[in-house]
């Protein structure tokens, strides 16, 4: 695999600075890379956008890793593909002239997956992080090293898919590795509603 072989659009902010906000784009199952552009300009509409489409296929729809059932994944997977990508994003950063520290990973469902999975691999290259309904993807061997990640988990209270003890998890599990989190409880489904947005607006804005 090559260091971009991933499909994916770099959307450049049309005001340059060095400084700009990057906002890492990652969309849930059966998503593309088109499936969050229109959440990243809601978010922060001055930012850049590197939007990824994941390299797994399930029944014909994108994934960024492999799952064995609902909620059950291959961890082994999670860490092969969470490697790739960071690859990815390194490169990535490279060929379109962004520093990664001006990153900030915006997942939805398995793109919060994979991007919860870097950071527990200690492979993330984005400083911060929103992970809208994540769940633990693995299980980290040790205790990664997160002092100075931010990140903003938002769940929901009445997700049939992600338990709210899943998402408090996820949340020690960045927390024990120095990573300051902030946990929210939507009233919602799965699906994002406007309150998501709000919160992650105001959240960014705080960076």
């Amino acid at each position: 695999m090559s260091q971009l072989d991933f499909i994916h659009q770099f959307v450049a902010a049309e005001a340059q600075d060095a400084a700009q906000r990057v906002l890492l784009l990652l969309h849930g199952t059966g998503g593309d890379e088109n499936q969050l552009l229109p959440l990243g300009r809601e978010l922060d509409p001055r930012a850049s956008y590197l939007s990824v489409r994941g390299n797994v296929s399930e029944d014909g729809m994108p994934r960024f890793f492999r799952r064995l059932a609902e909620g059950v994944f291959d961890e082994a997977d999670v860490v092969r593909r969470a490697r790739e990508l960071g690859t990815f994003v390194t490169a990535a950063a490279a060929a379109y002239q962004f520093a990664v520290a001006q990153l900030v990973a915006v997942g939805y469902s398995n793109g919060a997956n994979i991007a919860a999975g870097m950071l527990l691999l200690g492979l993330a290259a984005f400083p911060n992080a929103i992970l809208f309904r994540g769940m633990v993807p693995l299980e980290p061997v040790e205790t990664p090293r997160l002092n100075g990640t931010r990140v903003l988990v938002s769940s929901g209270d009445a997700d049939p898919i992600i338990p709210s003890e899943n998402s408090e998890r996820l949340a020690r599990l960045l927390q024990s590795g120095g990573a300051e989190v902030t946990l929210v409880r939507q009233s919602a489904g799965h699906s994002l509603v406007a309150a998501d947005v709000e919160l992650a607006r105001k959240w960014l804005n705080q960076l």
